[in-house]
């Protein structure tokens, strides 16, 4: 069964998270072939830039909870993206959660519609935005990802471009998005390389200094029995057990 969609039109490659019954839930297998799309597209000489995507009302649901991919899988697909030699375009008309926004925080350009929406539920079920936070931390307000990383408050698009989440949004995102691929397109793809290693600088920082630690935290949380009842009281649709 084939997890990753894949498109190529004037010199973009299209990769759309394919798993709309799981809600695009990031799971080791989904993790492991967007990875190799990834690799793929960043040697293919002819791709000038990659837009992610997805099919479906969902992004990305954030981890699979019935298949997790291990943290250091995670940690290597958000770094792949935030390295990998060309452009990448988050493409977003649906609900993006929890280890979703580590995807939409690697991208460098992340546009989306009105219909999208975005909440950092980590907390709610017992563990916390660890891994994630390697490309969030660089790249958005801190007040305000202080705040929704404690509360798990749901954002609309205009909260997540005034935080830096979003680089763009409007009704039609295929329009709001044009202008994006054409610059991209007529851009020389050598520039392109050496334009993005300049903008990822603090963002790869984090990943040298904090990406161990992070994915220690992120195993250990899993692991607790807050997860474990936060995890089930998900999938049994109830409120787990500390709520007051």
């Amino acid at each position: 069964m084939t997890l990753i969609g894949r498109t190529h039109a004037r010199g973009v490659e299209t990769l759309s998270l394919d798993a709309p019954e799981r809600r695009n839930a990031l799971s080791a297998a989904l993790v492991g072939e967007l990875a190799g799309a990834l690799t793929e597209a960043g040697q293919d000489t002819g791709v000038r830039a990659v837009v992610l995507t997805h099919t479906g009302n969902t992004f990305s649901a954030g981890a699979d909870l019935r298949d997790p991919p291990p943290p250091e899988a995670l940690v290597g697909l958000l770094r792949q993206i935030v390295e990998l030699p060309k452009p990448v375009v988050a493409r977003v008309t649906g609900h993006v959660r929890a280890g979703g926004l580590g995807l939409l925080a690697a991208c460098d350009i992340a546009v989306a519609s009105h219909a999208a929406t975005f909440a950092f539920t980590e907390v709610r079920i017992g563990v916390a935005p660890a891994v994630i936070s390697l490309p969030l931390l660089p790249r958005t307000d801190p007040r305000a990802l202080a705040r929704y990383f404690l509360t798990g408050e749901r954002l609309d698009t205009a909260e997540a471009a005034r935080i830096g989440l979003l680089t763009a949004a409007g009704d039609d995102v295929d329009e709001t998005l044009a202008p994006v691929l054409d610059g991209l397109r007529r851009s020389a793809p050598e520039a392109l390389a050496e334009t993005k290693r300049l903008l990822t600088t603090r963002v790869l920082e984090n990943f040298d200094r904090d990406a161990a630690h992070l994915t220690a935290l992120s195993a250990r949380l899993f692991a607790s029995a807050h997860a474990r009842e936060g995890m089930t009281a998900f999938l049994e649709r109830r409120d787990p057990e500390w709520v007051v």
